[in-house]
């Protein structure tokens, strides 16, 4: 057995994988693909190995989305490592999205996690990120993952972060609102002994 590594570039940043056994070795000859056998043995097929090298989709036993021309990259990925999309393989690919989010993060200062106005563009970019990827795996947004992704986001870099609860009104309205009661009192009874001692008059 060999091991064999290589990079995917996603998105300007670039993903080692490491591959045990491949069984296959592709190359261009004449701009035509060229599938050539190794003489190691392992899982991979030529199959796969053809589809990953010009980002086909047509020879995977799975359907994929094309939202973006990545969805054929992150089909291949699945298809290499897990046979088919699955969770586990689409949480693998969240971490290129943590990554980016993580990363501009800490290009801010921590005082200022908590200001919306400074994060909403990277919390978006994150959640368009996690759609994007779901929707090239044909696996339904959301879901359970990426509910656990944001969960995890807000308790690293938000539980910090003071939260919008009731408060007392101001002591001026609280004022006003216990003052009115008690001055309508006198006035009530001093209507209510007028009104008796009229009564008492006229009969």
């Amino acid at each position: 057995m060999t091991a064999t590594s290589f990079s995917v570039m996603f998105s300007g940043c670039f993903v080692t994988l490491l591959i045990w056994g491949c069984t296959t070795v592709v190359c261009l000859v004449d701009e035509k693909l060229a599938v050539q056998q190794a003489t190691t043995i392992g899982y991979h097929s030529t199959e796969t190995m053809a589809a990953n090298a010009t980002y086909g989709q047509s020879a995977m036993p799975f359907a994929c989305g094309n939202i973006t021309h990545m969805c054929g990259e992150y089909c291949s990925i699945c298809h290499q490592f897990y046979a088919a999309p699955s969770m586990d393989c689409l949480s693998v690919l969240f971490g290129l999205c943590l990554s980016n989010f993580e990363h501009a993060m800490a290009s801010l200062r921590s005082t200022d996690w908590c200001t919306w106005s400074n994060v909403s563009g990277l919390y978006s970019n994150l959640s368009t990120c996690t759609e994007e990827i779901s929707d090239c795996l044909l696996i339904p947004w959301p879901n359970t993952l990426v509910e656990q992704t944001f969960v995890d986001i807000h308790s690293k870099f938000f539980k910090d972060c003071p939260s919008e609860e009731l408060s007392d009104p101001p002591p001026l309205i609280i004022f006003a609102l216990v003052i009115t009661p008690i001055c309508l009192i006198p006035v009530m009874v001093s209507l209510v002994v007028l009104k008796t001692k009229n009564g008492d008059g006229s009969s």
